[in-house]
């Protein structure tokens, strides 16, 4: 059992025991010891992961200035009369039928396997809600010894912050701050077994300097992988997307200074996400897949896909039978389903080492090295950066996600205006103040800044959305201000 509280005063439990809760995860395999499937005999494997995200929103109340912050599911639950709302109730059973849906598969001797991504800001509003029937599923899934190997969690930035958009300094607080919550939930064990990264929008930064940091980040965070969407990287020497989708690469990222950072990566392929999952398509795909040459054997590829997990009639209506027909017919045969750090392991019991993967390096990033060496300088990578777009207006360094049609920078200075403020705010007066992680007041001001990064004030656009955003930069000012004189 779990012997830390993940609410303290009200807030979530984000910060102040690090040293107890993010101890650096035991080495050795986790999954493929509990694994049944043999790699030796398969053709190629499915991975699907789920992505869960509410947004906290100052609406539990008729004015946005006094408004109580509250789970986007919660409001809601509580307007059903009101455009889509009337989905909520499916989308909370969304969040917990894993952990029906697993142990019943696991029941009839099939082994289905999924990686859940859930954000920091739902999992909260779940438990201001009091939603304990939901952690009582997903902890079923996720600390039960005769059930965890079809489960893998996938870390993720607390607010649901995008990387390339978000102050460095900000996102690094994202992750550290979902890791500890999860400990604070699933305890220490479970977070030990948490080796992926799930980017917010599958966003990935391309700037060289904010890239580096962003890799940086997760290793510091004793990250093995990261997810990445397929036309998000390029290989170096071409500039060109991917040609192996379906085998594990090294996102390599070099900044201004010279330094590099890498850590594996797994592709994402690109397709209508919730179409795909819902539908169980990679696993049909991974089905017309045999054996691949992967650094100089023929070894099993993965099908690698994730989408929403409660959004849209296919992924709350269709994806349930599909998924349980596919597990069905895929377990035992030549094309299992099969997580990604599993994969990984089994991988390495062939042979195989990272050094061995394909390098990839975010999109864009060719036009600048091919201007300049790392190790130039800020400056110099600056003037190649706007050297780049004049040539190109396509070019540019905002960063790649799941979807090339939408910015998360332009159109939004009304937002990441006061964004930034709060965040430099925070670091002049919280950080620079010297208090302790632990302490009532750091914590407040810490959710605060997040919850005014989340990204969907700048994905559902101009409007309530980003009234909700500067409302609570406001709150999040007035907190810093108020408990961090200067």
């Amino acid at each position: 059992m779990n012997d830390v509280t993940d609410l303290l005063d009200g807030w979530p439990n984000v910060c102040g025991d690090e040293e107890r809760l993010l101890l650096p995860p035991p080495a050795g395999e986790l999954y493929a010891p509990e694994s049944p499937n043999a790699f030796d005999r398969i053709e190629s494997a499915c991975a699907i992961a789920l992505h869960m995200h509410q947004p906290q929103i100052p609406a539990g109340g008729d004015r946005l200035e006094t408004a109580a912050i509250i789970s986007n599911l919660q409001y809601m639950m509580e307007h059903q009369h009101i455009g889509d709302n009337h989905n909520a109730p499916v989308f909370r059973w969304c969040y917990q039928r894993m952990g029906e849906f697993v142990p019943a598969l696991l029941d009839e001797g099939r082994e289905p396997r999924v990686m859940l991504d859930y954000s920091g800001t739902l999992l909260w509003g779940l438990r201001q809600m009091g939603a304990e029937d939901v952690f009582e599923s997903l902890r079923r899934i996720t600390c039960d010894p005769r059930r965890r190997r079809a489960v893998e969690w996938l870390g993720t930035a607390w607010g649901h912050a995008v990387a390339p958009s978000t102050p460095v300094q900000d996102f690094r607080l994202h992750v550290a701050a979902w890791r500890h919550h999860f400990a604070a939930l699933f305890g220490c064990e479970a977070l030990a077994r948490v080796r992926g990264f799930s980017p917010p929008e599958m966003a990935l930064p391309n700037h060289p300097d904010v890239a580096f940091e962003f890799v940086r980040t997760l290793r510091e965070n004793a990250y093995e992988w990261v997810l990445v969407q397929e036309h998000t990287v390029e290989h170096p020497e071409t500039g060109a997307h991917p040609t192996e989708p379906h085998q594990p690469h090294r996102l390599v990222c070099r900044n201004s200074a010279g330094e590099s950072a890498s850590i594996l990566a797994i592709v994402k392929t690109k397709g209508s996400d919730t179409k795909l999952v819902g539908q169980m398509q990679p696993w049909y795909e991974a089905r017309s897949l045999g054996r691949r040459w992967i650094a100089g054997r023929l070894r099993p590829p993965l099908v690698t896909q994730i989408s929403d997990g409660e959004n849209g009639g296919v992924m709350m209506n269709e994806f349930p039978p599909k998924y349980h027909e596919v597990v069905r017919e895929a377990s035992g045969s030549p094309w299992p389903l099969m997580n990604v750090t599993e994969y990984l392991e089994f991988l390495r019991r062939d042979g195989w080492t990272p050094e061995q993967a394909p390098v990839l390096q975010p999109v864009f990033q060719k036009r600048i090295w091919d201007r300049v060496q790392p190790g130039a300088g800020r400056e110099r990578v600056e003037q190649a950066i706007e050297e780049a777009r004049r040539e190109d207006p396509r070019f540019h360094m905002e960063g790649g996600s799941w979807t090339a049609n939408i910015s998360w920078v332009r159109g939004y200075e009304n937002v990441l205006g006061p964004i930034e403020r709060v965040s430099a705010l925070f670091h002049r007066r919280v950080t620079g103040s010297g208090v302790p992680t632990s302490d009532p007041r750091y914590r407040r001001a810490l959710v605060l800044l997040m919850l005014c990064e989340t990204s969907c004030f700048r994905y559902w656009g101009q409007g309530v959305w980003t009234d909700y955003a500067r409302e609570l930069c406001r709150r999040a000012e007035e907190a810093i201000q108020q408990d961090f004189p200067a």
